[in-house]
């Protein structure tokens, strides 16, 4: 059998289109299928500059917002939150934990509208919501009105991040994603880090009525109001009706989705052809380390400041020494996202990352921190590398392994969220009884880091050995790039598919 391989993606500008031997009844392929190419390499070039320059920065500052909205907590927790609100007991434990019921109820059903309206309709007017709740955070009394205020907030920020991510899967192909995505996931490592700053300010007003860690919601949730509304009349629905591209522009868009991203492009919602994501077993695997992934994810977003509270520093220099750790999480992301794209390999890489973490957590648990303070602090380092880059290359994964597009929204509107609800567990493992240590929590995050490199470990390798199977079944080794994803609808189902490693 004579089969000329299609070079593809952004390494070549040339078209070598295939053909098959038809006496081989094992192929499936047809004659003159159009590979995954695009014929003007420079042109294409010159478009993916011009998605990343209107599209990432806007994106990246609107996730830097509801990262700062959401995780302003535990900065407020240091600076007396507790006591001015006269809380009982475990009730911040409560309040964290509350977050995530709605979070994750609300996710699939406002998903599946943003991908009937339009991210770039649903994504602003999310953004709003939540920049308005953390500003009434500011009246909050007492414990009932801040659960309240809680409750909404996990609401309204719900399905954000994974209408992010379908979003930018109709403007990138496969092999472009994964940097794109971590230099948008990196505004929440660099909002943790300035939401460190901006506490050390903040924290430092004196002389007013209001408690300083209000003036925190205050501007937080002020400067996320008014983005909103500027997102609202920047965002493009789609490629196709972007006022920045010209016509051939568009064209070359649609195509390049067409052939490497979604089988159908724009693709009408359809829930009971979506729900049908569910009948692959990978499917589970996926949500299995987005299990994994939360905990560790959660440990760290909403218990760095009372981890590193443990090295004995005052609550300034305790917000100040996170800052150095969150900005080495988004370095590392952007290192482990820009090589899984490279090498086209995202198992690797997500395992890698679970590593860190379960290393930090258990040299941050093992030791006495106090006698070795330069070892425990550089453990911090290690936690924030491991959270971060598992979550963006996780979503990439699954997304890159499935070209429909509803069934795209669906599986990432009930992983992202599934990994957020694992809050519930950290919320509850850090509590005020094993303060400051927590000995218990560390070991339980390490676990969960364990355990998430060992299940995406055996998914990478059922999917070398299914590609291999696949070949043998052809006859010779196929190339993903050689098929268009026009012809992959239905995933696993169709003989040319072949997993995004």
């Amino acid at each position: 059998m004579s089969l000329h391989k299609a070079q593809a993606m952004e390494d070549t500008d040339v078209k070598v289109p295939y053909t098959v031997d038809q006496d081989d009844p094992e192929s499936h392929l047809d004659i003159n299928i159009e590979p995954a190419y695009v014929v003007d390499h420079h042109a294409e070039r010159a478009l993916c500059r011009k998605f990343d320059y209107r599209l990432l920065p806007v994106l990246a500052l609107m996730y830097l917002f509801n990262a700062l909205d959401k995780g302003n907590l535990g900065n407020a927790k240091t600076d007396g939150l507790e006591k001015d609100l006269h809380f009982k007991s475990n009730q911040y434990n409560i309040i964290l934990s509350v977050f995530y019921v709605p979070y994750v109820l609300g996710a699939p059903p406002l998903g599946m509208l943003g991908k009937k309206f339009g991210p770039s309709v649903v994504l602003p007017i999310l953004m709003a919501s939540f920049g308005s709740f953390t500003i009434l955070t500011v009246a909050a009394t007492n414990f009932g009105g801040m659960m309240a205020l809680r409750w909404f907030l996990g609401m309204s920020e719900s399905a954000f991040f994974p209408l992010v991510i379908y979003y930018l899967t109709t403007f990138y192909r496969r092999g472009e994603l994964a940097r794109r995505l971590a230099i948008f996931y990196a505004a929440s490592n660099i909002a943790n880090a300035f939401s460190g700053l901006l506490a050390v300010g903040v924290f430092r007003i004196t002389n007013t009525s209001l408690y300083p860690w209000r003036y925190l919601f205050l501007i937080e949730g002020s400067l996320t109001l008014l983005f909103a509304l500027f997102a609202f009349f920047y965002l493009p629905g789609s490629a196709a009706t972007a006022k920045f591209l010209n016509e051939s522009e568009k064209k070359l868009a649609y195509h390049r989705i067409q052939v490497d991203s979604s089988s159908t492009v724009d693709e009408k919602f359809n829930l009971k052809d979506s729900l049908k994501i569910f009948n692959q077993p990978t499917t589970y695997a996926f949500l299995a380390i987005e299990i994994c992934l939360g905990v560790p994810l959660q440990s760290v977003s909403l218990f760095l400041p009372q981890i590193v509270a443990r090295l004995g520093y005052d609550t300034i220099k305790t917000n100040l020494y996170t800052v150095a750790p969150n900005i080495s999480g988004a370095v590392m992301l952007l290192v482990l996202a820009f090589t899984s794209d490279y090498t086209r390999r995202r198992g690797p890489f997500i395992v890698l990352g679970f590593l860190f973490t379960f290393i930090g957590f258990i040299i941050y648990a093992t030791i006495d921190v106090l006698e070795q303070k330069h070892v425990a602090y550089f453990a911090t380092f290690m936690m924030c590398w491991g959270t971060s880059a598992p979550s963006v290359l996780l979503s990439t994964w699954y997304n890159n392994n499935i070209p429909h597009e509803g069934r795209r929204v669906v599986l990432t509107s009930i992983g992202v969220p599934l990994a957020n609800v694992m809050g519930l567990v950290s919320s509850n493992i850090f509590t005020n009884p094993t303060a400051p240590k927590y000995i218990p929590a560390l070991v339980t995050t390490s676990a969960f880091g364990g355990a998430g490199a060992a299940i995406a470990a055996c998914l990478a390798l059922f999917m070398v050995l299914d590609n291999a199977r696949r070949d043998r079944r052809l006859g010779r080794k196929l190339d993903i790039r050689e098929v268009p994803t026009e012809r992959l609808r239905d995933g696993p189902g169709v003989a040319e598919f072949r997993w995004f490693l």
